[in-house]
C-alpha cells in the first residue's frame, strides 16, 4: 500500500554527537522524523497518516493565513480556495498536499522539487526546491524559489516543525522566542495589529515553560544576530534545540496544541501537548498587508534558509 505521505526519503549522518537520521516525505516535502542516537528531536508520525496538525510540512507560497482567501493586486480581486473553512481562511500555501519530485540525493541530504502552476487566486508560476541536509550539529534546510512565469509573483516561505527532546515531557521544556513584537489577531486568527511584547504574557525572550503556554500566535521583529534569528527549547538536564532562520525569517509562529497525537517511541499515539516553532518570512495575511512579502520577478531566484541545531547531546 502506498504511504499517505508518498515515498519516504531517509537520510543519515555520523556526527560528533552520534548518529543522526531524518525521514523526508514526498508529499509536502515534510519532516516526518528526525532523531539523534534514536532520540526524537521532532514529533514523528506514521507514514500511513497525513501529517497531524501540519507537522513538518513546507509552507509555500505563503505561510499562515490569508483572510477570506482574498487579496487584491493592482485593483484586481484574487480569490484563493478556503483551505481553513472553519475560519474562512486560506492557510499554509499551495503545496501542502502536493507530491514533490526527487532532484538529488546523498547519504546525508535530499533535494526535492515541486511546481506551483497558475490557479484560482494565484495566477503565477513558480519552480520550488527544498534541500534537507544533516550536519555535524543539526539539520539544515534550504528553500529555492524561481519565478518561471511572465509577471512578478508575491511569495513567502515558512515551515511547520514540532520540536521535542526525546521522552522529556514537552510541558517541561523551556521555550525562548527571540522576537520583540506580537501579531495581534481577531477570533479567526487574522492580524489586526502588532504590539511590543514588553511587559506582556507574550514576552518569551527570557524563556517560559511550555506547560504555561496556550498559543497559536505570530511574532515579529525577530532579533537577527550574525545573520540569524534563533529560538530555542531547553530540557531540565541542559539539552537544547535551537531553531534558526536566516535574515529573511523575520517572523515566527508558535503553536502549543494540547491535543497533538504525540508518540512515545513505537507506542500508540495519545493526545498531549506539542510545540511548533514555525519560521516564516512573512506573517499571516501578508498578501494584504505586504509585511515581509517578497515580489519575485520573472527569471529570478530567491533562497531562504533555516534549520534545527542540537546541543548538550553526547554519543
Amino acid at each position: 500500500m502506498r504511504a499517505a505521505t508518498g515515498t519516504q526519503f531517509e537520510i543519515t549522518a555520523s556526527t560528533p554527537s552520534g548518529t543522526a537520521t531524518a525521514t523526508i516525505t514526498e508529499v509536502a516535502a515534510g519532516i516526518r522524523s528526525y532523531t539523534l542516537n534514536g532520540i526524537d528531536l521532532v514529533e514523528s508520525f506514521p507514514a500511513d497518516v497525513q501529517p497531524p496538525m501540519g507537522a513538518g510540512i513546507v509552507l509555500v507560497p505563503w505561510p499562515n493565513r490569508i483572510r477570506d482567501g482574498v487579496w487584491t493586486q493592482n485593483g484586481v480581486r484574487r480569490q484563493l480556495a478556503l483551505t481553513e473553512p472553519a475560519r474562512s481562511n486560506a492557510i499554509h500555501g499551495l503545496l501542502r498536499f502536493a507530491p514533490y519530485r526527487l532532484v538529488s540525493r546523498t547519504a546525508q541530504s535530499v533535494t526535492l522539487s515541486a511546481p506551483v502552476f497558475p490557479q484560482a487566486g494565484y495566477p503565477f508560476q513558480l519552480d520550488t526546491e527544498v534541500t534537507y541536509e544533516l550536519t555535524d550539529n543539526g539539520l539544515s534546510v534550504t528553500h529555492t524559489l524561481y519565478n518561471a512565469g511572465a509577471t512578478a509573483a508575491p511569495v513567502a516561505v515558512g515551515a511547520h516543525p514540532y520540536l521535542k527532546i526525546g521522552d522529556v515531557p514537552t510541558g517541561d521544556l523551556l521555550l525562548r522566542v527571540a522576537a520583540d513584537t506580537h501579531i495581534d489577531v481577531d477570533d479567526r486568527l487574522n492580524p489586526v495589529g502588532e504590539s511590543p511584547v514588553n511587559r506582556t504574557a507574550f514576552d518569551l525572550r527570557a524563556g517560559v515553560r511550555v506547560a504555561e503556554l496556550d498559543l497559536d500566535d505570530g511574532f515579529g521583529a525577530v532579533q537577527v544576530v550574525g545573520g540569524r534569528g534563533e529560538h530555542s527549547l531547553t530540557a531540565p538536564d541542559g539539552r537544547s534545540l535551537t531553531l534558526w532562520g536566516d535574515e529573511s525569517m523575520r517572523y515566527v509562529q508558535v503553536f502549543t496544541p494540547r491535543t497533538f497525537p504525540a508518540r512515545n517511541g513505537d507506542g500508540p499515539a495519545a493526545p498531549g501537548q506539542a510545540v511548533a516553532i514555525e519560521p516564516m518570512t512573512a506573517p499571516a495575511d501578508a498578501f494584504n498587508s505586504s509585511a515581509g512579502l517578497h515580489w519575485l520577478v520573472p527569471g529570478d531566484t530567491w533562497i531562504v534558509r533555516w534549520g534545527i541545531r542540537h546541543a548538550g547531546f553526547s554519543d
